[in-house]
């Protein structure tokens, strides 16, 4: 085996040398110093700028955009908006985590993706304030979709680029962290603005601009030399998109258990406010709607997100393993959908949330950690972990697939999270196929 076979690595004569100031005197390099906490903040807030500027408009203002323009059609015309963005954020992430691996900036590859992205995403959200029309709308989120995605593709691959395995599951975490809180602060801002979706709009760019300051004056990724840069082909750069299981089974088992445990959550999530109005049947039971409901009960996964993502992803570095703590966060996520399933109470509603954002934080730090140690090159990390992402954005198709027949034909709430609970189990069993990482 040749070192450049090795994850992570690439032919290099300098891997492993180290600056002053602690980056690689290599863009290619394996990183071996830890990283500083202002850094880690950098990371940190554009995740949350990313993340407030997707679900703000997901969550709320997207569908109030759509009941302006027709409120008898507005749940055809949302449909359409965010399926188009989904289609579009399964081609960006890779794409942009591509162009980012072949940039060779004296800001380093990763720091103009992450600025084009955002302002790109800011500009598209402050143009959609003011969309005329339904096409309008779908073109202006399809842009916010390919920004957003293109920062975030660039910002997570700078994560296997700065620190050092032993780190990475800390900062995982952290990340993790940024992720839900930003999904909160996108609540907050829809919530606050009471109906004027255009505000809320404009609030969610400069959440997004502003996320990434830090990170951008902070930076200190070092440049891809142009001698490093491989020649550009069309048809090879096509071709690298297919990363073969044969020659990287580690890589193509991480990439499974990820879609796995995804679409078994996305089943968890997907028919909350049905569940609770129809199966808990809230409002007889306890006085309540259904849909003050699922935001108590987001905000309580949201919470338990929080402490365990940071919690599990500190755990795995101290103990240098990350496949039993994958594997046990993903029997916990199991075990929220089984007591969803069983115990179709409010009090029961509780207990799931709670267990469900336990599991589901955990495994966000640790298995991101994973990953980072079973990608095939050091030049492709950006591209790489674009194609693990589709494995994030693919479950919003499949879960509604596979769900749909659950609740309608097949036994309802019932076999509908013991069947999420199967699926995300399976995922938790092909992690013990990952041989390079303990």
């Amino acid at each position: 085996m040749s070192l450049s076979d090795l994850p992570g690595r690439v032919p290099d004569p300098s891997a492993g040398a180290t600056s002053p100031e602690g980056s690689s005197t290599t863009a290619l390099a394996e990183p071996e110093r830890r990283v500083r906490p202002v850094w880690t903040a950098g990371v940190v807030l554009v995740n949350v700028g990313i993340n407030a500027a997707f679900f703000g408009p997901i969550q709320v203002l997207l569908g109030q955009q759509a009941a302006h323009f027709s409120e008898g059609e507005k749940e055809a015309i949302l449909a359409l908006v965010t399926g188009a963005g989904a289609a579009v954020s399964l081609v960006a992430n890779p794409l942009f985590g591509a162009f980012s691996d072949r940039t060779a900036s004296r800001l380093g590859r990763r720091v103009p993706w992450v600025l084009f992205g955002a302002l790109l995403g800011a500009a598209a959200l402050t143009a959609l304030a003011g969309a005329p029309n339904v096409a309008v709308m779908t073109l202006l989120w399809c842009v916010v979709q390919a920004g957003c995605n293109g920062a975030y593709a660039a910002v997570t691959a700078a994560v296997p680029d700065r620190v050092p395995v032993a780190q990475r599951g800390t900062v995982g975490g952290l990340a993790a962290m940024g992720q839900t809180a930003g999904i909160l602060i996108g609540a907050v801002i829809a919530a606050v603005v009471s109906g004027n979706f255009a505000l809320g709009y404009l609030i969610c760019a400069a959440a997004l601009v502003a996320g990434v300051g830090l990170y951008f004056f902070q930076n200190d990724d070092a440049p891809l030399s142009r001698e490093d840069r491989p020649p550009f082909t069309m048809l090879a750069f096509a071709k690298s998109f297919w990363i073969s299981p044969g020659r990287h089974p580690d890589f193509a088992w991480a990439w499974l258990t990820r879609l796995l445990v995804n679409t078994g959550n996305h089943m968890v999530t997907l028919y909350l406010l049905f569940f609770l109005s129809d199966a808990v049947r809230l409002q007889q039971t306890q006085g309540m709607s259904a849909e003050l409901g699922v935001l108590i009960l987001t905000g309580l996964y949201a919470v338990m997100v929080i402490i365990t993502s940071v919690i599990g992803g500190r755990l795995s570095d101290r103990m240098g393993r990350r496949k039993p703590l994958v594997i046990a966060s993903s029997v916990v996520i199991a075990i929220a959908a089984l007591i969803l399933a069983f115990a179709p109470t409010w009090s029961g509603a509780i207990a799931g949330a709670t267990v469900l954002g336990i599991g589901f934080g955990a495994y966000l730090a640790v298995d991101f950690a994973l990953i980072t140690q079973v990608l095939p090159s050091a030049l492709d990390r950006g591209k790489d972990l674009g194609v693990i992402n589709i494995a994030n954005s693919l479950p919003q198709v499949l879960a509604p697939l596979i769900a749909f027949p659950f609740v309608t034909l097949w036994g309802g709430y019932i076999s509908l999270y013991v069947a999420a609970a199967a699926i995300g189990l399976l995922g938790a069993l092909f992690v013990v196929k990952i041989k390079g990482v303990d």
